[in-house]
């Protein structure tokens, strides 16, 4: 039998500072296959590298609520999100806004389902402390996801903070974020390893991994940019403090 690993990330935000960091020990463990969990863009101030490198180096990314807002075409919203769309080209935009909302995978015979925020869209937030009828919702089919088959294991992103919730109904996790943690500071993904063509007697395991990098140099880069100045302080306090702006 040979296992697989699979390399989930999420939520980079813009920090390629934190991105290079992580992709780094995911090729130092011998990880081919990466997936990734949307919000590429936003927050940081080189979402157009963060895209360019996820096309390079990501087998499959998901749409995230970033994209929709930032690289859309709805009118930006704040000074930051006309900055972050202007940042990037007109083809980034669209292959960003192209993203398919989700994607399964079996490993192990189990239905891995990823998507960025829930099974429901890019926007239905389940923070870790969810409810039942949250945890129903979060293994079911949805019309979102396109499929009828619920799912033995849900991987998501877009709160920034990781958790394993094993139940009846299935797995759950949050692979936490690459490039803007808010549970501390240090960036976080996950590494789902299984036989991708055995059945559910083969072995199956979710490890989370934790990947220090070069904060200052990275904030460095946000105040030489021309990012306006408050969405750069809010930067810089989040990836330093691990504490959401709001």
């Amino acid at each position: 039998m040979s296992l697989e690993r699979i390399a989930v990330i999420s939520d980079v935000h813009g920090n390629l500072t934190a991105y290079r960091a992580v992709l780094a020990d995911i090729a130092a463990r011998g990880i081919r296959r990466i997936m990734n969990l949307g919000d590429v863009i936003g927050k940081g101030p080189r979402g157009g590298a963060c895209t360019d490198l996820t096309r390079e180096r990501c087998e499959v990314t998901v749409r995230g609520n970033w994209e929709v807002f930032i690289a859309g075409d709805a009118p930006p919203r704040t000074a930051g999100s006309a900055w972050w769309k202007a940042e990037l080209s007109t083809e980034q935009r669209r292959w960003l806004v192209d993203l398919p909302g989700s994607h399964d995978l079996v490993l192990s015979g189990r239905r891995i389902r990823l998507v960025h925020a829930s099974p429901v869209d890019e926007f239905t937030r389940i923070r870790r402390d969810h409810t039942e009828e949250e945890y129903v919702t979060l293994m079911g089919p949805t019309e979102f996801v396109r499929s009828e088959a619920p799912a033995d294991v849900l991987v998501y992103g877009d709160i920034h903070d990781p958790y394993l919730r094993s139940g009846d109904l299935g797995q759950v996790v949050s692979v936490g974020s690459v490039g803007n943690q808010l549970d501390d500071p240090v960036p976080s993904y996950a590494i789902l390893e299984g036989d991708s063509s055995g059945g559910r007697e083969a072995p199956f395991g979710i490890q989370f991994v934790r990947v220090p990098y070069d904060v200052e140099a990275e904030i460095a880069v946000a105040e030489a940019s021309t990012m306006p100045a408050e969405e750069t302080a809010a930067y810089a306090s989040e990836l330093r403090t691990g504490v959401y702006r709001g």
